[in-house]
């Protein structure tokens, strides 16, 4: 089996999978805070503890403690594969964690320090309590290397992007492989093109042409794209300007602001769940209806963008919390979009929250899926092509 663990900077989450099956899940929360807690999921059953974990070592211990009280031990798993947010342009593909792939993690986090970090400590607390297996990490951000440069740079001076790296990268790039996949799986194509909406607290689309990703909405960092839960999305850079000057706020505070209370909570003013936007939009919340406005509009301006990148599309997929889940979303998105051939089924996309399946009428000239993401078994995939490769090679 593989263990899959994903390190943030005050939680970890880890899947344990033997082939395709999801045998044991957790995710313990509010590490190095008061009152972390477990929750444990087998099957259908879910189970709560409240745990000690001051740092990510006594988290990962945590996990070894429950493989011993479930399975005996340790020695079930093969394995141990770990998302990496920011791979930068050095890393393109799944690689087993060696002193030299760590430091090369280290190098990126300068991108994505809260991330990155957080995943080096799950890397090194897992070879304490897991020493004698191997471990591989997973780029977020491997899947949109095949961007071209006319989609990745920005117009700045040319030594910014040679010097610094800076480019737009994209993320979520595990989520939107996965359902590429399973699109082309679904519509029996071998490669498909199409644009993928991974629409969640954070949120990205991806243009993806016979399988391969050549364009997406975040860029060098996930702030930039459509509106998030608590992320602005993309706003004119000279608004950090006028932040700084006019308003006096330092520029740690203009980070926090566009990071974590703009975007659905910013605009609505009371929350960064799109579940409590809806259900206070039809109680006649006016920025509520705004905040919901305003995170669609982006998504269908993005989505007719990429129309336009790709020329020809198999289909839209929906996938993440939101875009799996809320038809009353779905269906807002893609209002008036039946010139470009997008015609949605109001009763299908009705019954398909959370379901996989076909959301288009039979008529539409492109296909409209939600397809729910499985991050966590791309990880786990990779990790073991990544192991079986390296065992052929010795």
């Amino acid at each position: 089996m593989v263990l899959v663990i994903n390190c943030g900077s005050s939680s970890l989450k880890f899947s344990l999978f033997e082939e395709e099956e999801l045998r044991l899940g957790g995710l313990l929360e509010c590490i190095g805070e008061q009152a972390p807690e477990l929750v444990l999921s087998r099957g259908d059953e879910e189970e709560r503890r409240s745990v000690v974990a001051g740092d990510h070592g006594e988290a990962m211990q945590r996990v070894y403690e429950v493989l011993v009280e479930v399975y005996g031990g340790v020695g079930v798993v093969e394995a141990i594969g770990h998302r990496i947010v920011h791979g930068g342009e050095r890393f393109f593909e799944a690689e087993l964690v060696t002193a030299e792939v760590e430091q090369g993690i280290e190098e990126c986090a300068a991108l994505a320090p809260l991330h990155n970090m957080a995943h080096l400590s799950g890397i090194r607390a897992a070879r304490t309590y897991f020493a004698d297996l191997s471990q591989v990490v997973v780029f977020d951000t491997a899947f949109h290397q095949t961007i071209p440069e006319r989609a990745y740079l920005y117009a700045l001076p040319y030594n910014l992007y040679e010097e610094e790296g800076i480019r737009r990268y994209g993320f979520h790039g595990t989520s939107h492989k996965y359902v590429s996949q399973r699109a082309a799986e679904l519509l029996q194509l071998e490669h498909f093109t199409g644009i993928t909406c991974h629409l969640g607290n954070g949120s990205s689309l991806a243009a993806i042409s016979q399988g391969r990703s050549v364009d997406t909405t975040m860029g060098l960092t996930p702030l930039e794209g459509v509106v998030m839960g608590t992320r602005s999305g993309d706003v004119d850079p000279a608004v950090v300007f006028h932040l700084v000057r006019q308003c006096g706020m330092a520029v740690d505070e203009v980070e926090q602001l566009l990071n974590q209370k703009s975007g659905l909570l910013g605009l609505s003013g009371r929350s960064k769940d799109m579940r409590n936007i809806e259900q206070a939009a039809i109680e006649g919340d006016k920025r509520a209806q705004l905040a919901l406005e305003v995170f669609t509009y982006r998504v269908r301006k993005y989505i007719g963008a990429f129309l336009a990148v790709l020329g020809r599309i198999d289909a839209v997929v929906f996938t993440g919390g939101i875009g799996e889940n809320s038809s009353a979303v779905r269906r807002r998105i893609l209002q008036d979009m039946e010139g470009l051939g997008l015609q949605l089924d109001s009763a299908r996309n009705d019954t398909h929250a959370g379901v996989e399946g076909e959301i288009s009428t039979p008529g539409s000239s492109v296909k409209i899926l939600v397809v729910p993401t499985n991050e966590e078994l791309v990880i786990a995939r990779e990790t073991r092509q990544v192991i079986q490769a390296y065992g052929e090679r010795s």
